[in-house]
């Protein structure tokens, strides 16, 4: 009993959280990011460690005489041929500047832009912007979130949610009419899981785009995304 209390108790506290005295709306928005593509070096300290353990293994193993390993030389030779190609790190995406694709700069990090209306554009029009949701009646803001970016790639099945709490979060005061409410807009981050396509829709367009690329998109608030967006 006593725990469902303390339970309905918390409940009560978020929603009061949540809902503002001025009737400030409240929106989450999703930071989809594409972590980079990349095979780390091998460490020093691990490389030595490797040389060690197959030295050490050497001493212990059977000697073959000559003749036998000039046998298993000779066996097959001449019938086929594996040449290892790394993947190239230039993708076709990339060449056409394709920013539409997953595939491109596969080194940095990409983060996912729709186009479209949003809370807060001027006039209605459509803008760039992350996939985002007013909060409602969501149990929390983080699912609020989700719903956000379910609402524009379907599935979730293919992304991960770091963390409960948001990243980061900024005040948009109106410019023209005062009485237009302002806007809390707090930042959650997900990531691509095993994916190299998804179906985005709701949206006129979308891309994707490094982090140089993307503070280009939001000039007025690029100091601030450039202190939450740490790559």
């Amino acid at each position: 009993m006593q725990r469902c209390c303390s339970s309905a108790g918390r409940s009560v506290i978020c929603k009061r959280w949540f809902s503002s005295s001025n009737n400030d709306k409240i929106v989450a928005s999703v930071l989809f990011e594409r972590l980079p593509v990349v095979v780390p070096k091998i460490d020093p300290t691990a490389y030595a460690f490797q040389e060690f353990s197959f030295r050490w293994r050497q001493q212990y193993r059977r000697e073959y005489p000559e003749s036998f390993l000039k046998k298993s030389d000779t066996r097959g030779k001449g019938d086929y041929q594996i040449d290892y190609k790394p993947a190239p790190r230039i993708t076709e995406a990339d060449k056409t500047n394709d920013q539409r694709s997953l595939q491109r700069a596969l080194d940095r990090r990409l983060f996912l832009l729709v186009h479209g209306t949003t809370h807060g554009s001027h006039s209605g029009k459509p803008v760039w912007h992350f996939p985002e949701k007013v909060y409602e009646s969501e149990e929390t803001l983080r699912k609020c979130a989700e719903s956000a970016l379910e609402s524009v790639i379907g599935d979730l099945s293919h992304t991960y949610f770091v963390g409960n709490a948001p990243m980061g979060h900024m005040v948009i005061q109106p410019t023209e009419d005062k009485k237009i409410p302002s806007i809390k807009r707090f930042f959650f981050k997900s990531q691509v899981i095993a994916a190299n396509k998804f179906d985005i829709r709701k949206c006129d367009d979308f891309v994707w785009v490094t982090k140089d690329e993307l503070l280009e998109y939001f000039p007025e608030q690029a100091e601030f995304l450039n202190k939450m967006i740490i790559s």
